[in-house]
């Protein structure tokens, strides 16, 4: 729990940086080929996706299981535990709403609680409205408007698979998610990095049936 509470402490501390958002300065733009973009990683209502969980925060590790499951068509509950069993945080999300069923008090704050939300709610989302599209000799580029923020999702030509989102503001990136993919079903790595501060999560895929 000291842990939890050195990690709660630093996030409070957070300071936004000030560098330029370049996401896409070096693709051109295209003709829009949809208004709407799928991201089927976690849209099944009946699997339960698990992963192993790492959280690095200036220089603090955590790690765990955190489960994620669809559990109407808006919303998704997230679980994360430690490795052995104990409960750290629950919570259900929606695009518009989110419901904190419990988590411990360490990780109690208001800016801890907002940080995961909006990671998890970017990282849940299953359908991007778009509105403009890039594209180079190796990614086509879909951006969504996201309130006053954008979302970039990069789509690789080579497998036509979602491979990265990078959540920005008008002058700089705030939040990059990458995912390793072979299929559709769900994606066996994912990295949430910040820009703004050094917090990056790390979940890689728990296969059940093999252990």
């Amino acid at each position: 729990m000291k842990l939890l509470l050195q990690i709660s402490s630093i996030l409070v501390l957070v300071l936004s940086s000030c560098s330029t958002n370049n996401v896409v300065k070096d693709y051109k733009t295209v003709g829009l080929e949809k208004t709407s973009l799928e991201v089927p990683y976690f849209s099944n209502p009946a699997l339960d996706y698990v992963y192993k969980a790492n959280i690095s925060v200036y220089g603090k590790e955590l790690t765990g299981i955190f489960i994620a499951k669809k559990i109407n068509d808006t919303a998704h509950r997230v679980v994360f535990t430690t490795e052995f069993g104990n409960k750290l945080m629950d919570f259900e999300i929606s695009e518009t709403d989110f419901k904190v069923n419990f988590i411990v008090e360490e990780l109690d704050r208001k800016i801890v609680v907002n940080t995961l939300i909006n990671d998890f709610r970017l990282l849940l989302r299953s359908q991007y409205r778009i509105s403009e599209q890039f594209e180079n000799n190796d990614n086509r580029v879909y951006k969504a408007l996201d309130n006053d923020k954008m979302n970039y999702l990069f789509v690789s030509k080579a497998t036509d698979k979602l491979s990265k989102i990078v959540h920005a503001s008008k002058r700089k990136e705030v939040i990059n998610i990458f995912y390793t993919a072979e299929s559709n079903i769900f994606a066996e790595k994912i990295i949430i990095q910040h820009q703004n501060i050094k917090l990056k999560i790390e979940l890689n895929y728990f296969n059940q049936q093999a252990n």
